[in-house]
């Protein structure tokens, strides 16, 4: 599909046709054009115009102009996407302002469905009245929406317990490129109740001989992580000790392969006592050498802060007395490490063996016990606050987002991040890191000037020499923002031509005329 039109006079027939047939909002002023030109990255690309449906049926009205008129379309939630999953030359639908219902609670079954453009902390505050959450905690759950979750393969700091959000999708009904509408999930039969045409099973039936085919490939070039969120779930289509969820090709597809417009979600009991231990180390690398250690205590959450945001974070004065209460002295990196078990004496006495942890380890005294609920709350808010503190640095240059989330088994983790350090270094700059280290994914971001053409070629030469390490250390080169416009040309890298060409094959299979969001995670640019 062309997704440029013929001439700028085709635009304003588009904008015409979409104003007269949808009850929701049309922009293709340039100032909201604008507006959706970026996302959470560095990329800045003009849509084609903006629809802001108000009805489901303005969704499927909308696709069908645009299949019409041979453009492509981008559904978009909260524009969190760091990777530029959600800025391109399409029609971008914002799901966000009006499609966010919550549809159904069933709280003996510990399940919801709700609309795509739901926020995550607004299902959780509706969801505490039953004890349950949608456990995903991003760090952008005050605007996140669930469908965007979805479609990136969302994380989150607990999911070492709760697993991800492929973890955590029990189906997804979804608008396909024909406008078909199918409901993904665990039984083949879900998927062909709502289509007499039998274009279900044909999906299916491939789905499923690619999962056979492949599955040798798979094992060979899929890394074996938690945290694996680039290419497309084919790994879900290979038989095993769990039953096959079609559902799972379509989280992390990045609205490549489909419009979700409702989705059915596992919750979990909200954790009524939990315990905080904030770990101090001298190094960088203790720090990083010791996260495999501390797993083993069964935490729920194992979260790095550097010194950089601690120091950052003590010349901000909202945080300045939080940071001074759990950080002693001038650490070099801390582990802020959670239990959450039912029992609180069981928590207490897993803090206990922390700090035996850490004194056989070498660290003697080094664990900040934080047990009151009121300040552990503002502890996390540091920590979720990551982001932005780093980006109060006061300086032309600027931590970017591009080799974010790479990661590594944990047994690599010192290693990968000295030698990762030592090629900033090479090209003469530093790094700031925070992020996931219970599960060896670490959100760490070069200090550049993007105004300068030499840090973009900087750039691109980090990119290449990480994502070179991360194969090595059969990591994945992206464990939690996925691919966007940053790393789906790096898929044969990691995954092989063979594996590309099934991830391409997919996309095929769902949408053969490019209507949905192309130029990710297959046929990528630069």
């Amino acid at each position: 599909m062309n997704t440029i039109l013929k001439s700028s006079s085709d635009l304003p027939i588009l904008e015409a046709k979409l104003r007269k047939e949808l009850r929701g909002e049309v922009y293709f002023d340039r100032f909201n054009r604008g507006r959706y030109a970026t996302d959470a990255s560095i990329y800045q690309i003009d849509p084609l115009g903006v629809v802001v449906p108000r009805t489901w049926h303005d969704v499927e009205t909308a696709l069908e102009i645009a299949r019409e008129e041979g453009v492509s379309v981008l559904p978009r939630g909260g524009g969190t996407s760091q990777s530029g999953q959600t800025v391109g030359a399409s029609i971008v639908l914002d799901l966000s302002k009006y499609l966010h219902e919550i549809i159904s609670v069933d709280p003996e079954g510990c399940e919801c469905e709700v609309e795509p453009g739901i926020v995550l902390d607004h299902l959780n505050a509706h969801l505490k009245s039953h004890g349950l959450w949608f456990p995903v905690d991003v760090s952008t759950a005050s605007r996140a929406t669930l469908g965007g979750m979805a479609g990136n393969n969302s994380c989150g700091t607990r999911s070492i317990r709760y697993g991800i959000m492929r973890d955590n999708v029990i189906s997804l009904d979804t608008i396909l490129a024909d406008g078909s509408k199918l409901r993904f999930g665990e039984a083949i039969n879900d998927l062909n109740a709502s289509d007499p045409s039998g274009f279900a099973t044909d999906i299916a039936s491939t789905l499923l001989a690619i999962g056979r085919r492949d599955a040798a490939e798979i094992a060979a070039k899929f890394p074996t992580l938690a945290r694996r969120v680039g290419g497309y779930n084919i790994d879900a289509l290979v038989s095993g000790k769990d039953p096959i969820n079609l559902a799972e090709i379509l989280v992390g597809s990045e609205g490549t392969l489909g419009l979700t417009t409702k989705l059915k979600l596992k919750l979990s009991h909200l954790p009524r006592n939990k315990v905080l231990g904030v770990c101090h180390f001298p190094t960088f690398h203790d720090a990083m050498e010791s996260a495999q250690h501390i797993v083993k205590l069964e935490p729920t959450a194992v979260e790095l802060v550097d010194r950089t945001i601690m120091e950052l974070a003590r010349e901000i004065p909202i945080y300045r007395n939080t940071v001074e209460r759990f950080v002693n002295g001038k650490p070099d990196a801390l582990l802020l490490t959670e239990f959450a078990q039912e029992d609180q004496a069981e928590n207490l006495r897993r803090l206990k063996q922390l700090s035996e942890l850490m004194g056989d380890l070498g660290f003697k005294a080094s664990v900040v016990e934080v047990v009151d609920p009121e300040l552990q709350k503002e502890v996390w808010e540091v920590r979720k606050s990551g982001l932005n503190i780093v980006m109060s640095m006061k300086s032309e240059g600027k931590p970017v987002s591009f080799i974010e989330d790479c990661a590594v088994p944990l047994e690599h983790l010192a290693d990968y991040t000295d030698r990762l350090t030592q090629v900033f270094q090479k090209h003469g700059t530093t790094g700031t890191w925070y992020a996931h280290a219970s599960v060896g994914c670490l959100h760490v971001r070069p200090v550049l000037n993007l105004k300068l053409e030499e840090d973009t070629v900087k750039m691109r030469a980090i990119a290449e020499e990480a994502f070179d390490m991360v194969k090595e250390y059969k990591g994945a080169h992206s464990g939690e923002h996925g691919d966007g416009l940053v790393r789906s040309e790096f898929h044969q890298k990691i995954y092989g031509q063979r594996l590309v060409r099934s991830f391409e094959e997919t996309k095929q299979l769902f949408d053969p005329q490019g209507l949905f969001n192309p130029g990710k995670i297959v046929h990528p640019s630069r």
